[in-house]
């Protein structure tokens, strides 16, 4: 695996040829731009941009005013490498505000551990049911100290209207959701997604994330996807490192409030 052509395939399977990612949600592709456009509680926002320092104020303005008219929030999905060098400060300028930086990481799912042992008294349930939602809406906000309602809603979305494109599974604890994850299947192409991986403090240090991550892995390349790709966090990389993730780029949302 080279890291170059996994960003490229990367680049063009899920970002330049992306397909909506739930149900109510369109993906249009505006000159140099591909942007998803859905309910107030899906992923709004920009997903590729093919821009020049000529055009690239006037393109950042007509997704403001596309998303404005629309009447919904949304995120502008900066990489690394996009351009022009300076898109970030032109989006800045425009009124973005700049969360917290990820690196976009991915390794062939075949590679990584099968097996990977949980802690002693811990089941991985698999979520099918609004139930099982709640307890990885439970699980995110106890793990980052967000409000996850949104994620409630978009996986509730998925498995009542495509179940096959994602999969979601909680670890318990003496019947306590302690950690949880989601994989995001993407049909047609060599990509699956994980998403979402977090883990209660009392529990962290233990092995579930990697654990999480290898039992998504399997379901992954059992449908038939090659790769796995993650946004990590600082918290995240290193493990990921550990288990054979190749850095790709970096990837900063940029988010604009209407």
């Amino acid at each position: 695996m080279e890291p170059q052509h996994l960003r490229d395939l990367y680049d063009r399977q899920l970002r330049r040829e992306a397909r909506p990612d739930g149900p109510g949600c369109r993906v249009e592709r505006v000159g140099p731009v591909v942007r998803q456009t859905g309910p107030a509680h899906a992923w709004n926002g920009v997903l590729w941009s093919g821009l020049d320092a000529p055009g690239a104020d006037a393109a950042i303005a007509a997704q403001i005013a596309h998303y404005r008219a629309a009447g919904l929030s949304f995120e502008w999905k900066l990489y690394g490498h996009d351009g022009p060098a300076d898109l970030a400060d032109r989006l800045l300028a425009a009124g973005f505000t700049a969360e917290d930086p990820e690196t976009l990481m991915a390794t062939e799912a075949a590679a990584l551990p099968q097996d990977v042992p949980l802690p002693e008294g811990v089941e991985l349930h698999a979520v099918t049911d609004e139930a099982g939602v709640r307890q990885v809406v439970e699980v995110h906000e106890r793990a980052f100290g967000t409000d996850s309602s949104h994620i409630g809603r978009q996986l509730l979305d998925r498995l009542a209207a495509d179940p096959d494109t994602v999969t979601a599974v909680v670890a318990v604890a003496s019947g306590e959701p302690v950690s949880a994850a989601r994989l995001e299947l993407c049909p047609g192409t060599d990509f699956a997604g994980l998403w979402g991986g977090g883990t209660v403090e009392a529990w962290r240090g233990r092995g579930l994330y990697r654990a999480l991550v290898a039992h998504r892995a399997r379901i992954a390349a059992a449908r038939g996807h090659r790769y796995v790709q993650v946004d990590a966090a600082d918290t995240s990389r290193p493990i990921l490192q550990r288990l054979g993730f190749l850095t790709l780029s970096t990837t900063t949302p940029y988010t604009y409030a209407v």
